[in-house]
């Protein structure tokens, strides 16, 4: 396994360690098909959030939440309708993402939303 995947392992277990520790209930990781992939699937409250994880071993070259693009929020939103479509619910829909770089993580609550 190289580093940039396990650095991404643990920022993902880091990621969903901090979102428990917010209430929020992970129900999949690493929800995958063809066009994508979204790290963690969680339930906060009323909400079934889809979480981009990001994590930075530097912010030198920017905050990790920056690299969150308009490109990669589109191929977010087509694998988490993929996923509605497989598992379809009655709760609110929301992006979130998890920053995390020199020891922080950063939480950034519906980010982007399913309309684009």
């Amino acid at each position: 396994m190289g580093k940039s995947l396990e650095r991404g392992k643990r920022g993902e277990k880091q990621a969903a360690d901090f979102l428990r520790g917010h209430g929020y209930q992970i129900i999949e990781e690493n929800y995958r098909w063809r066009g994508g992939e979204i790290d963690l699937i969680a339930r906060d409250g009323d909400f079934l959030v889809f979480v981009e994880v990001k994590a930075r071993s530097s912010e030198a070259f920017g905050l990790p939440e920056e690299f969150v693009n308009a490109a990669k929020q589109h191929k977010l939103i087509r694998t988490a309708q993929r996923y509605l479509l497989q598992h379809p619910t009655e709760l609110n829909v929301r992006f979130d993402v998890v920053a995390l770089s020199g020891g922080t993580a950063r939480l950034h609550q519906n980010a982007f939303s399913l309309e684009g």
